[in-house]
């Protein structure tokens, strides 16, 4: 751990802090922080920034109730920047959007960007909008019995794939198995965050035991 004394602001007092999600890994916002702003964001474990048009901090969710849970805190190589991993109550940006990144200035020909929450995202509407030849829509039509069987035989095919020590064909199969589990929780309203949850809470039992069998 630094010493936040040690950070570089500039000739304002200002140091950019980038948030990001700590489920989906999403640029949140870009704003600022000064001394004050960061000592108060680590007292509270909330984010404060340094409002640079009103020339005042401003707690982030004060009026809105869309609150950024401080996970950490990070600066870069030259401590004049920070990365600020949050878990949110809700929109970042002002607008009520999620992130406050929303234009697209440029997209690649070459490489397509993917994400897990851009495919759960394609799955619920094909769930909500039945686009015709789609077979994720047509599993949402047969329902959760022909879903939670389609997971059955992925499962099973995974573990012949992992069986044979087959590590191509195991990915694969893995993969097969990751979508139809992924339909099952927009079929049941699941969320990332619902899972995302569950593990961590997971995480701090399993190292609870681990400290409780190093004492003993």
């Amino acid at each position: 751990m630094i010493n936040p004394d040690n950070l570089k602001y500039d000739e304002k007092g200002l140091i950019p802090a980038v948030v990001v999600d700590e489920i989906t890994k999403k640029v949140l916002t870009v704003a600022y922080m000064n001394k004050e702003s960061l000592k108060i964001s680590m007292e509270k474990g909330l984010t404060c920034f340094y409002s640079r048009s009103r020339n005042e901090l401003w707690l982030k969710g004060e009026t809105s109730g869309n609150y950024q849970h401080i996970v950490s805190i990070t600066a870069d190589c030259d401590n004049d920047a920070l990365t600020v991993v949050v878990r949110k109550d809700g929109p970042a940006c002002h607008l009520g959007t999620d992130s406050c990144f929303n234009n697209p200035v440029y997209q690649s020909e070459d490489f397509t960007e993917f994400s897990l929450e851009g495919l759960l995202k394609l799955l619920i509407s094909r769930k909500e909008e039945k686009k015709e030849g789609s077979y994720t829509t047509y599993l949402f039509e047969k329902g959760i019995d022909k879903i939670l069987k389609k997971i059955g035989e992925e499962a099973t095919e995974v573990i012949v794939a992992g069986k044979g020590n087959d590590k191509k064909e195991t990915i694969y199969e893995i993969a097969d198995l990751a979508y139809h589990v992924m339909v099952l929780m927009v079929e049941m309203g699941i969320s990332y965050e619902d899972i995302h949850k569950e593990l961590a809470s997971r995480h701090i039992i399993d190292h609870k035991v681990k400290q409780e069998k190093m004492t003993n």
